[in-house]
């Protein structure tokens, strides 16, 4: 498991990150604060406080440095 600190502080940047994590098989979470949400949840995502950066926790044994150059414009 990788961990990232991202940022979603747009309605655009959330659902173009949403179509990005959904092109892969993996389990993406967020963390923000006591609140662990699926990541290609776009109804949980906007639960979160969005003016925060947040933990991206990335389940991928394989392949993590190709969902990275996919995430580059999120993470911090």
């Amino acid at each position: 498991m990788k961990t990232v600190q991202i940022s979603l502080n747009s309605i655009d940047k959330v659902k173009s990150f949403v179509n990005d994590v959904t092109k892969f098989d993996y389990d993406f979470d967020l963390v923000s604060g006591r609140y662990v949400i699926d990541a290609k949840s776009i109804m949980g995502i906007f639960s979160l406080d969005l003016s925060k950066p947040i933990d991206l926790n990335i389940h991928a044994e394989e392949a993590v440095e190709d969902v990275l150059n996919v995430l580059k414009p999120y993470i911090i």
